[in-house]
């Protein structure tokens, strides 16, 4: 449990690690947020595929048999259209690296209130995707999947920094939004690893879920984001290199 716990908060403060980071280069350049965004996008999807969408399969095949499998797809899609449905309730910024926003019912809600709502969005199902890596009972390929997250969270971290105070948030609530945000992260790790040790029996379900959710952010957000601004050849193979780093990491540390 103690190791859980240090995780999530090592996960979650990676946000804050990118925050300060952000402080310190607040005009960071689309180029650069690009390409680092992307190798963001490569090590969530090694981690999606091989921490979480593999092993939900093989759990599956052990429990079901060849019916097993179908869980894995059945949870992947319910992932990917719970986060939808969240996307499309709840009112949020949908924007990364300072390009223009794109609003879902925010008349009355402020600018900091939409960026913390949509950076809580992603960070939640990446929190529990960690979370339920450590259920799963395989501690090394938990830490690679808990790893894989908060190398995402560094460059996420990083670039909401200058929008919040381009949009006039004072750099001390830029911060605690930034740990806030964080937070969030602990919290869905905690949710993740609890609901899978009390019910081993969904953990297949589990797996896929988390593994469906991060898919549909690294094609909804990351992906269309990180090809927007005419550098989509560099972030293609940025992405490319993330996912092989962490392919090398899982074959050998797994």
């Amino acid at each position: 449990m103690e190791l859980v716990l240090l995780t999530a908060l090592g996960v979650g403060g990676a946000t804050a690690i990118g925050a300060v980071i952000g402080f310190i280069f607040k005009k960071i350049s689309h180029t650069f947020s690009d390409i680092v965004l992307s190798f963001a996008a490569g090590v969530m999807l090694a981690a999606a595929v091989l921490g979480l969408i593999l092993p939900s399969a093989e759990h599956g095949m052990e429990q079901l048999g060849t019916w097993g499998i179908l869980m894995t797809l059945g949870g992947i899609f319910v992932g990917a259209l719970c986060l939808n449905l969240i996307d499309k309730l709840v009112p949020h910024l949908h924007k990364l690296a300072g390009t223009e926003a794109e609003s879902h019912n925010n008349a009355n809600l402020s600018k900091v209130l939409l960026f913390v709502t949509a950076i809580a969005i992603h960070n939640l199902p990446e929190g529990i995707a960690a979370g339920v890596g450590f259920g799963a009972g395989d501690t090394s390929q938990a830490l690679i999947i808990a790893g894989g997250i908060a190398l995402q969270n560094i460059p996420e971290g990083m670039i909401i920094i200058g929008p919040m105070l381009a949009a006039g948030v004072k750099p001390g609530r830029t911060l605690g939004i930034a740990l806030l945000t964080g937070l969030v992260e602990v919290v869905g790790t905690l949710l993740g690893y609890f609901a899978v040790s009390l019910a081993s029996a969904i953990l297949p379900f589990a797996l896929a879920f988390a593994g469906g959710t991060m898919l549909y952010v690294i094609s909804d957000e990351m992906i269309p984001e990180t090809h927007a601004h005419g550098h989509q050849r560099g972030a293609t193979y940025a992405l490319l290199v993330g996912f092989c780093v962490m392919l090398v990491t899982d074959v050998l540390l797994g």
